[in-house]
């Protein structure tokens, strides 16, 4: 029998049931009255909402900015390296690990999730979910209203077309656009 609690199962990545659970509830409150806050300070300089970010989130890097209003699950799971633009109304859901790297920009409502259910009917039933990490390299532009859907990594100096649905991976100075998402010849491949 699994002794795990709900929350180890769930930063497992395996399958857990969120609801009901005390301890991802005293989570889940305990972020929403940060979301609160940080979706107050509009106004605030960026000093205030960068010691807010650092409250919030997992790890925020130098000169990060994120226009409010922001939302995500847990906050904890999310790392964010310096220079990041992460434009209004962006959503994260981070059951488990949320990685975006340095000097990555990102447009207006943008989502990026990492929770996922169950293809069997019976599991998701019972209220099972799981998480599938995302990684976004450095150096990447998403474009506004962009999805990026769990367990997918994209790399480095990488482009999201606003709009796309990314299903798949996208390699390293790769466009990507569409729905679902598919990988664009560069203009400038071999200039």
């Amino acid at each position: 029998m699994d002794t795990r609690t709900q929350k180890q199962r769930m930063l497992a990545g395996d399958l857990y049931c969120a609801g009901g659970d005390a301890e991802l509830a005293a989570d889940q409150a305990r972020i929403s009255a940060w979301m609160m806050r940080y979706n107050a300070s509009l106004a605030a300089s960026q000093d205030e909402r960068h010691a807010l970010l650092a409250e919030g989130l997992g790890h925020v890097g130098a000169d990060v900015v994120v226009r409010p209003p922001f939302h995500c699950d847990y906050g904890y799971n999310i790392r964010i390296g310096d220079g990041v633009f992460i434009n209004f109304n962006c959503v994260v859901l981070d059951v488990v690990a949320v990685a975006i790297g340095d000097g990555t920009q990102i447009g207006p409502g943008v989502q990026i999730l990492t929770a996922d259910h169950p293809r069997d009917p019976r599991q998701r039933a019972q209220g099972l979910e799981c998480g599938v990490p995302v990684r976004i390299g450095r150096n990447v532009w998403i474009g506004g209203g962009a999805i990026i859907l769990p367990g997918v990594t994209i790399g480095d100096d990488a482009i999201v077309g606003a709009g796309a649905v990314v299903t798949r991976d996208v390699p390293h100075g790769a466009t990507a656009v569409g729905n679902p998402a598919r990988l664009r010849e560069r203009a400038d491949a071999g200039n």
